[in-house]
């Protein structure tokens, strides 16, 4: 008999971006730090997302199942033969070929159920309705962009659908690809969770802004901006308001200048977003302004 247990209420999306192989999953649930339960990833190899009553081993063990050269409706068939509580469980798994699969368990509560699409799988329970799972697939399939797009496309039309029936509390992404983690140590691209918040999706997406600044190079570089005019301007006087400068704001941009935004951007840790062709990104300027709390538009 199983012992009763917090049932993880959660909606995810498991994909691969068919482009370049990323593999990754999202995931929001009322339920606290579902990072640590719902997603699993390896390069090359599949991504999975274990929920319901979760069974955490379905990660770890379907992993190697795909590593070992089985395809996602193998790997799915071995972990559910293997589980006398297969009808509490969920679970989606894309494979690295993008062949994806998913089970939602007769006894996980209502509303609960899966939709399967070319190279991703929706899944969800305690949900509002079934349109949350609907919407999670018609926009991730819609939205343009890289596989990071559209699974936040995906997580909050789902969210905007209802999402989970009992709230909001934690949120993560986790996205793999090989050597594509801190300076390509590990495969660990995108790993960025927001365990407990009354907003979650839009916290990690709050966050996952500033990790993208730090670590990632996803901008378009045709949306550069020129350091100078109203530019040059407001970035002088956020660099005074922060600190950094102490010179009245003036329309030229010195080495004066040019000295106080590169230490600012050091200590930000924004070196992957520095310049020295007297431009600026877009989102450097953005989270500077609001950092100096200067609303203004260059």
């Amino acid at each position: 008999m199983m012992s009763k247990r917090s049932h993880p209420s959660t909606f995810s999306i498991v994909a691969r971006d068919p482009g370049n192989g990323d593999l990754g999953v999202i995931v929001q649930s009322k339920f606290p730090t579902v990072g640590s339960v719902v997603p699993w990833a390896k390069a090359n190899v599949g991504a999975i997302a274990t929920q319901a009553w979760a069974n955490v081993g379905y990660g770890p063990k379907g992993l190697v199942l795909l590593e070992e050269g089985k395809n996602a409706s193998e790997t799915l068939k071995i972990l559910l033969d293997t589980d006398d509580g297969r009808e509490h469980r969920q679970i989606g798994i894309v494979d690295a070929k993008g062949k994806s699969v998913a089970h939602t368990g007769k006894e996980c509560m209502d509303w609960a159920g899966h939709l399967i699409g070319e190279g991703y799988t929706c899944q969800g329970n305690i949900l509002a309705r079934e349109a949350v799972i609907v919407d999670m697939a018609s926009a991730f399939e819609r939205t343009e962009g890289d596989l990071i797009d559209k699974l936040f496309a995906g997580l909050k039309a789902g969210q905007t659908a209802g999402g989970d029936r009992r709230g909001m509390q934690s949120a993560s992404i986790f996205v793999v690809r090989k050597a594509g983690g801190y300076e390509g140590g590990n495969d660990r691209y995108v790993d960025v969770r927001v365990d407990e918040h009354p907003s979650p999706i839009e916290e990690l997406e709050r966050i996952f802004k500033i990790y993208d600044m730090t670590l990632l190079s996803r901008e378009n570089p045709d949306t550069l901006i020129k350091i100078d005019g109203k530019v040059a301007k407001l970035i002088q006087k956020s660099l005074i308001k922060l600190g950094f400068l102490d010179k009245p704001v003036s329309d030229e941009f010195s080495e004066r200048e040019k000295a106080a935004l590169e230490e600012w951007t050091n200590t930000n840790n924004f070196e992957n977003k520095a310049r020295d062709d007297g431009t600026i990104w877009p989102s450097v300027i953005e989270y500077m302004l609001k950092d100096a709390k200067i609303d203004d538009r260059w």
